[in-house]
């Protein structure tokens, strides 16, 4: 133990930092990892492909359903010759009774004029306002896309002063009065199980906006949108 220990204190220090070794210096590396090293849990059979795998989307929900959409409205009827299509704004909500069924309630705002049968400086800009109730019926054609169908019953009329519309023949326009339409449209679903996309078109019977003067007038009215869905 003595010579050892002699030997031990005789060996010359390490080389300090930035010391140039030796050109005879002999230096082992070992290629062998540390025999503390703790090896991964799990199977070993765990690579970047498995990891790299997407864990499976999470069901759509159904529930309570909020839409807005964003369109155009237009006339068929002689209400054509008074006011050109105007800015279209609607939202429902709605509850989906099943995955394919959903009973709804919705109110819509739309924005025209006189302009048609008025010149411009007797031209009236006014409201067209709406509330209401439906049921829609929804085929999935795939995880991501839908095609739906509904029908409702609205109460519709245009704010205006008293008798405004009532010189142009449209006197019953001026109060609400009901509606009766289908909407046709496709739904496109996102990642996110929440959110989904959609496009539309639709058309009603509007009696209020016959006119007075015109028997055989066909009150008709036609709508397209694209629009927003929450599902909450």
């Amino acid at each position: 133990m003595v010579p050892a220990a002699a030997a031990a204190q005789d060996a010359p220090p390490p080389p300090a930092a930035g010391t140039e070794l030796s050109p005879d210096a002999h230096i082992d590396i070992s290629t062998e990892a540390p025999s503390d090293k703790v090896e991964p849990e799990g199977p070993s059979d765990a690579g970047p492909a498995a990891l790299a795998e997407a864990p499976p989307p999470r069901p759509r929900k159904k529930g309570l359903v909020l839409e807005s959409t964003l369109g155009v409205l237009g006339f068929v009827g002689q209400f054509r010759r008074v006011a050109p299509p105007a800015s279209w704004l609607h939202a429902q909500l709605g509850y989906e009774v099943a995955s394919w069924l959903m009973l709804f309630g919705e109110g819509e705002l739309a924005f025209t004029d006189t302009g048609q049968s008025q010149d411009e400086s007797h031209t009236l800009a006014f409201p067209l306002f709406g509330f209401g109730g439906g049921a829609r019926a929804t085929l999935h054609a795939s995880p991501r896309f839908a095609l739906f169908g509904q029908g409702q019953i609205d109460a519709l009329a245009a704010d205006v002063p008293h008798n405004a519309l009532s010189i142009l023949g449209f006197r019953n326009a001026e109060s609400l009065a009901p509606s009766f339409g289908v909407r046709l449209g496709v739904e496109w679903y996102q990642i996110d199980r929440h959110l989904a996309l959609s496009a539309q078109v639709g058309a009603r019977d509007a009696s209020g906006f016959a006119k007075v003067a015109a028997a055989t007038d066909a009150p008709i009215m036609w709508d397209a949108a694209i629009g927003l869905r929450y599902t909450f």
